[in-house]
């Protein structure tokens, strides 16, 4: 009796994933949506941006979004696309969903294939954008267009944000958060653009999902150094090139206090437990005592993991003298910093001019609207794990702070928690986001169909047997 009890269980779990998986028409919907994204080569100075938008907005139009319900928003070269799917406000304000419609510029010579193409070729997809991430927009669109079809009625109303240069200047998402923030008003905010599952190097089974509550600041400094000059024949002992060395050699020897949060202690503490050596124990000890300066001195000879305990800052580029044959009169290094959530532009720029010293000035070249870290949320938690588990049971949900930045830290300034919720599984070394032959599994964007259409429905769906 047992056994049979238990059958019927499996058999009704088995039947409720299949139930989520998409159809193959549902698939190939969405296959033939991400090969037309892909060939939009909606890079900066391109001006392709809109004809993405206006492309999407007509998917949606078609499957029955209400046009008054669909906006494009031109921003110089580039624009915003925002569609509601409107719900009977059951279960309170809006929840956004966030993607980006822009690219990093790819040379198609530089590729083994044509970056503008969607390739399937050996259990990949390869294309400019295919993770980074018109995967997200296609699959995003294409789980809207499905729970219209069914004629799903959200407990909230559901917006889809779509910004054109999140790779750039981020004008397309200041320009709605300041101008049409009735439009964008919401509870929160589920970001494509971060989080996403980790497969394991040598099985290629699914180890964790991340959930990002976290992510950097990044704002950039020059340092110049300034000098009268002269002629080069007398060369004197002060030298703005020299002065401008003297002070990169200060700050590369530099490191920024440790800090920490719930989001990196909850992440190092889990990812911790599956890595090996030595790394692993120190991601186990920080997590359990951030004052660990042992355990903190290891984590920063990893450039994958420095960024997430302290803040960052690094030269990237250096512009000095006017003529070979004269004294330079200044010298300029943009020094990009990625800075720790809750740590002002100001503060960093005050602990750079003290690190380099006084023979140099240190300004603010470029800034950023200050990243927060967003509250935990249970329910999120819940059904990203959820959602994650119908591909891949017993995956676990990991806490995580990303040591970038992307749209999500404007709209968490703007006052709109945002949590990175990106459903694809790969494994790190499959990893080619801005690189030459970026690609992601088919596997995982055909699952990434069924965990999207998961995740709406466990935060804007009505219960089981809750009355219409």
């Amino acid at each position: 009796m047992k056994l049979l009890i238990a059958l019927v269980l499996l058999l009704g779990v088995v039947a409720d994933s299949q139930a989520k998986q998409a159809t193959d028409a549902e698939r190939a919907q969405a296959r033939s949506m991400f090969a037309d994204l892909i060939a939009m080569k909606s890079a900066e100075g391109l001006g392709q941006v809109p004809e993405v938008a206006k492309y999407l907005a007509a998917k949606l139009q078609a499957g029955g979004f209400d046009a008054k319900d669909i906006h494009i928003f031109p921003v110089g070269e580039t624009a915003s696309l925002v569609v509601r799917y409107r719900g009977d406000g059951s279960g309170g304000r809006p929840i956004l969903l966030l993607a980006h419609m822009d690219v990093v510029s790819a040379n198609p010579s530089d590729w083994v294939r044509d970056p503008y193409k969607l390739i399937e070729e050996d259990g990949y997809f390869f294309g400019r954008g295919t993770s980074d991430i018109k995967n997200q927009i296609a699959v995003i669109v294409s789980t809207f267009l499905r729970l219209k079809h069914e004629g799903f009625v959200p407990t909230r109303d559901l917006i889809i944000v779509f910004t054109g240069d999140e790779e750039t200047s981020q004008a397309t998402t200041r320009d709605l958060v300041e101008n049409h923030r009735d439009l964008i008003d919401a509870e929160f905010a589920l970001n494509g653009d971060g989080g996403g599952g980790v497969l394991d190097e040598a099985t290629g089974k699914a180890k964790f999902i991340y959930l990002q509550g976290a992510e950097k600041t990044s704002a950039t400094y020059s340092i110049t150094a300034h000098n009268p000059g002269g002629h080069s024949s007398e060369p004197r002992q002060k030298n703005a090139i020299y002065d401008l060395a003297d002070a990169l050699r200060a700050l590369q020897a530099y490191r920024f206090p440790v800090k920490s949060n719930e989001w990196t202690r909850g992440s190092l503490a889990a990812t911790g437990a599956q890595t090996p050596g030595e790394l692993g124990q120190a991601m186990i000890r920080f997590a359990a005592d951030p004052t660990d300066t042992a355990a903190a001195d290891i984590l920063a000879t990893q450039p994958s993991y420095v960024g997430r305990t302290r803040t960052t800052c690094v030269a990237t580029m250096l512009n000095a003298g006017h003529a070979e044959n004269a004294l330079p009169q200044t010298a300029t290094a943009t020094v990009n910093c990625r800075i720790f959530p809750g740590t002002s532009i100001e503060a960093i720029k005050t602990e750079l001019q003290g690190v380099v010293g006084d023979q140099v000035e240190v300004g603010i070249a470029d800034r950023t609207l200050e990243a927060l870290a967003s509250p935990p949320r249970d329910d999120l938690k819940q059904a990203v794990g959820k959602a994650a588990q119908a591909n891949y049971p017993g995956v676990v949900v990991v806490p995580d702070q990303a040591p970038y930045y992307t749209d999500g830290s404007i709209f968490r300034a703007a006052g709109i928690p945002t949590y990175g919720v990106n459903g694809t599984f790969m494994k790190n070394s499959d990893s080619f986001a801005h690189g030459l032959n970026e690609r992601i599994p088919v596997a995982s964007f055909y699952n990434d169909l069924g965990y999207w259409y998961v995740l709406i429905k466990e935060l804007a769906g009505k219960p089981k047997g809750a009355a219409d």
